[in-house]
């Protein structure tokens, strides 16, 4: 069992390293008549790629090359190979800490499992992995698109500033996609400092999705929100998943927690669309903590190989935090669990692709 792959009937393998060749993404079980396009593909991979002074200053096109699966504008049904080049690797910044566990990183348990590892920029465990699940994810967005549901994020909190303003129309045009432009200036100033003093910052992004109708999830241990906590959770930098009113709901009431059912539907939603791990037909609310990016340039203790203790500081190209480039690979991985719950409802109806509705 390598963890590669996730989804029951949309299955995702991604591969590749971070300092390899090329990234990637296998999708099998994508049902066939879809439009898509790499340009359709690139649209999705451009909102993951850096666009602030504070973002990496690797320069990489991240375009996407379609393999197989598709013709004609078309999907085929049959397995549809996705990859990314890697263009612009630089191993060298790396080469005097290969021996070294960085703190923060996943090098000392990688060495663990594996017995050895990719110290090239971190490898398999490299947020450049997440081109491949932003590629796949754009495919489940596809998909989702055929039956009206929309996946979309923001920015809710950054180094401790949260937004208080909900504007979701202003959301592509600001820098860090967050709703709120007055919160967006102080998140930047917190950037800056962190930037200055060599260290960076973690927040929370909110993923919401509309038309997902009711009835969609399994129960007990394939219940929606268990796996889409297991997808978000499988991004490196998320620490913790949260869905509606989250761990408020701890200082609730049954009186106050509940969601009241009228004839129109719920009266309010802090079950964040989702009873019993089977959606209800309101907006689905989910939040995500995003820990820091652990390459600082503040001096760390940490010990290498040998188990002799030493001190660093880490160079090289990094983020100073994983938002704003993190927002769309959550969409991605919740696009990936939605469409493999959808396909699995309608396998379990006898419905035909595309001939019937939920």
């Amino acid at each position: 069992m390598s963890g590669n792959l996730i989804g029951r009937i949309f299955r995702v393998v991604t591969w590749g390293e971070s300092h390899g060749r090329a990234v990637g993404a296998v999708i099998d079980g994508c049902p066939p008549g879809i439009e898509l396009s790499e340009e359709g593909i690139n649209k999705e991979l451009e909102r993951r790629r850096p666009r602030l002074p504070f973002s990496t200053s690797r320069k990489e096109s991240d375009r996407v090359e379609i393999l197989s699966g598709v013709f004609d504008g078309k999907t085929l049904g049959t397995p549809i190979s996705l990859v990314v080049w890697n263009r612009d690797v630089d191993s060298s910044p790396y080469e005097p800490l290969k021996d070294i566990f960085r703190p923060g990183h996943a090098d000392i348990t990688y060495s663990k499992k594996f017995g050895l590892r990719d110290w090239r920029g971190g490898g398999r465990a490299s947020a450049r992995e997440t081109v491949a699940r932003v590629a796949a994810g754009a495919v489940a967005k596809k998909v989702l698109g055929e039956f009206g549901v929309e996946v979309f994020s923001f920015t809710a909190e950054l180094g401790g500033i949260s937004v208080e303003r909900l504007d979701f129309d202003y959301i592509p045009h600001d820098p860090l996609f967050s709703p709120d432009p007055e919160a967006s200036g102080k998140m930047l100033e917190v950037l800056e400092d962190a930037m200055g003093k060599g260290d960076t910052v973690g927040g929370v992004v909110e993923i919401r999705v509309r038309g997902l109708p009711p009835g969609i999830g399994d129960p007990v241990f394939d219940k929606l929100d268990a796996t889409l906590s297991h997808a978000l959770m499988s991004i490196g930098s998320v620490k913790g998943v949260e869905f509606g009113a989250g761990f408020a709901v701890s200082r609730m009431r049954g009186s106050q927690c509940n969601d009241p059912i009228g004839r129109s539907g719920f009266l309010k939603n802090d079950a964040g669309g989702i009873l019993g791990g089977i959606s209800t037909g309101e907006e689905l609310v989910i939040r995500v903590a995003v820990k820091p990016v652990p390459s600082i340039k503040v001096p760390q203790r940490t010990i290498n190989e040998k188990g002799e203790e030493v001190e660093i500081k880490v160079d090289g190209r990094h983020d100073i935090s994983p938002i704003p480039r993190i927002n769309p690979v959550c969409e991605a991985m919740v696009s990936i669990v939605l469409a493999d719950h959808i396909l699995i409802q309608r396998a379990l109806r006898g419905a035909v692709w595309k001939e019937e509705k939920l």
